[in-house]
């Protein structure tokens, strides 16, 4: 995301959402707890929107995306979306569709990391939005449900299709979104959806301590990992290896490659600069 702006001021408020702002940490939370953080057309158009504003900005070097109450997010609204929806025509359910996947490509693309913290459910939407991260923890409360086939709908939604079997594997994903069956903590973390397991009641404060070690670690050299891991899914092998060599030479011209020697050589910490 190019850094430049045009006549468009920052969003001062997000409506849908509530944002925290740390010393290089976004803590980003769906907060319609007594809806289990069931999305709405705003909700879905304010993160899309969030994350292009701070990846523009560059202040931010890691991102938390949360849920407010019992569960992480429950999916779409049933009467906000799924009821509203049915007397669209083509051509609005198609811009809503699309923007369903801009945010999912919004997350893939954004420059720093996103941890999704997963307690309770992370169903439809929700669980592609928590597919959609670099990192999910999760305790053990957590269970993931891709409902879409339930509704009558694709299982491949928001990407689904395209990323939970470069996550899973093939078998588990086509099990996963043609059933529509929960998958709870302890299945999820053997078949590797979830990334980094938290105790019973700490999955935020576990998601903000990995938060902090990013934002505080080599910000460009993060940034450059996921946009290779991003890039180099549909690459060939040779393509992937050229690619990895020209981000290299790049990063060795960087700051922060001449102070790891510099630190290594005092016997110092780096002190990342992210350039």
């Amino acid at each position: 995301m190019s850094p430049f702006t045009g006549s468009a001021a920052r969003t001062s408020t997000w409506e849908h959402l509530r944002v925290q702002l740390d010393d290089g940490v976004a803590t980003v939370t769906l907060d319609r707890p007594d809806k289990l953080n069931a999305l709405t057309f705003g909700a879905y158009a304010d993160l899309r929107d969030l994350l292009a504003e701070l990846s523009r900005e560059r202040s931010v070097r890691a991102l938390v995306l949360a849920g407010e109450g019992r569960g992480f997010c429950s999916g779409g609204d049933v009467d906000e979306i799924i009821g509203a929806t049915l007397s669209m025509d083509t051509a609005q359910l198609l811009d809503f569709n699309r923007m369903t996947g801009q945010v999912v490509r919004a997350i893939r693309e954004c420059p720093f990391p996103v941890i999704a913290a997963v307690h309770g459910v992370a169903a439809g939407a929700g669980a592609v939005l928590a597919l959609a991260a670099d990192f999910r923890v999760a305790d053990p409360s957590a269970r993931f449900a891709f409902l879409f086939t339930r509704v009558g709908l694709s299982g491949g939604d928001m990407g689904a299709a395209y990323l939970l079997p470069r996550v899973v594997g093939l078998g588990h994903a086509t099990r996963l979104l043609m059933l529509g069956e929960p998958v709870r903590a302890a299945e999820a973390e053997r078949i590797g959806l979830i990334s980094v397991p938290a105790q019973e009641g700490h999955t935020d404060e576990t998601a903000l301590d990995l938060a902090r070690r990013l934002a505080d670690g080599p910000a460009l050299a993060y940034a450059q990992t996921k946009a290779l891991l991003t890039a180099e899914l549909d690459m060939p092998l040779a393509a992937s290896i050229e690619l990895d060599a020209s981000t290299q030479a790049l990063l060795m011209n960087g700051e922060d490659y001449a102070e790891f020697h510099a630190a290594f050589q005092e016997k110092r910490p780096p002190k990342w600069r992210g350039r």
